[in-house]
């Protein structure tokens, strides 16, 4: 789906927040399709962005490794 989306699971190396937030935003691109929102959208877009972050940290907190 999205190529410049990197993987973000390393057991060795934790992703920092700058590395989910850019995938986060890469990924509402995507879907929304745009590179930046008009101003009414923003606020929908931003918010977009936060909870898919929060999401993929809370999701990489909960992975095992094998």
């Amino acid at each position: 789906m999205c190529r410049s989306i990197k993987t973000l699971r390393n057991t060795e190396v934790p992703a920092t927040k700058e590395e989910i937030r850019a995938a986060a935003l890469q990924f509402v691109r995507k879907v929304s399709g745009y590179r930046k929102p008009s101003r009414v959208n923003e606020e929908a877009f931003e918010r977009a962005v936060e909870e898919i972050a929060r999401s993929t940290q809370k999701l990489l907190g909960n992975l095992s490794a094998r």
